[in-house]
């Protein structure tokens, strides 16, 4: 098993805040796995008791409505720590965690954790600040999703995926999101996304092959994202 302080990813999210020490100590507790496609992470109204630092992949970090239905509220790539703002409330979890690729993750249990918390209080700050920026960024949804047509809510969709998403071996997004997948982050019907997605290949804006999304003109889509 890698130590931590050897590890590259540490330097992108918030354990970037701890010291050496900190690093060995929790190599010693934390557990690397491989999460396959589909596989679910946490659930939502369960405890997750630890944070996930993320080595490889992406998950999508959803919650089910009234209705039963999931709204994909972010996804988390390479790099990010998954599952700490249970631990700031100690409470269940809000959000559920579903790998979209093959993933490799390294769990840090709840009380190494907690005891950092209290030993280092640049990681607790950096930890903070990570949430805070999480709830700004709940609010860039909400406001989103009141103002924004479905049709401008895709095109942001897809921005975000090519500027923020490594792209695989032949060049498209990186992620294959699924057309009820990408419903469920802007909050519209599988039909409607399937059209939309329709209008942008016949405007030569993307190109598709089969679940594959290659992003031809990203500035005609920050157009319409923007209600040019």
């Amino acid at each position: 098993m890698s130590k931590c302080n050897r590890c590259i990813i540490h330097q992108f999210n918030s354990l970037k805040a701890l010291t050496k020490e900190d690093l060995c100590r929790i190599s010693q507790y934390k557990t690397s796995k491989i999460i396959k496609k589909g596989e679910v992470l946490f659930e939502e109204g369960k405890h997750v008791n630890g944070v996930f630092c993320i080595e490889e992949g992406v998950c999508k970090v959803s919650k089910k409505s009234n209705n039963g239905r999931d709204q994909i509220l972010l996804l988390v790539k390479k790099g990010n720590l998954l599952g700490e703002r249970s631990l700031i409330n100690d409470e269940v979890s809000n959000l559920k965690a579903t790998a979209l690729s093959a993933m490799k993750v390294c769990f840090i249990p709840k009380e190494e954790v907690v005891r950092t918390f209290e030993m280092n209080p640049k990681f607790t700050l950096n930890l903070l600040k990570k949430t805070a920026l999480a709830l700004k960024n709940t609010d860039n949804i909400i406001v989103d999703l009141a103002q924004k047509t479905a049709k401008q809510r895709l095109a942001s969709t897809l921005i975000y995926l090519y500027k923020n998403i490594d792209k695989d071996t032949e060049g498209a997004i990186g992620v294959q999101l699924s057309r009820e997948d990408f419903a469920n982050i802007i909050g519209s019907a599988t039909e409607s996304v399937i059209r939309f997605l329709s209008e942008f290949k016949k405007s030569g804006i993307i190109s598709l092959k089969k679940k594959q999304v290659f992003i031809l003109k990203d500035a005609k889509l920050q157009q319409i994202a923007q209600g040019f």
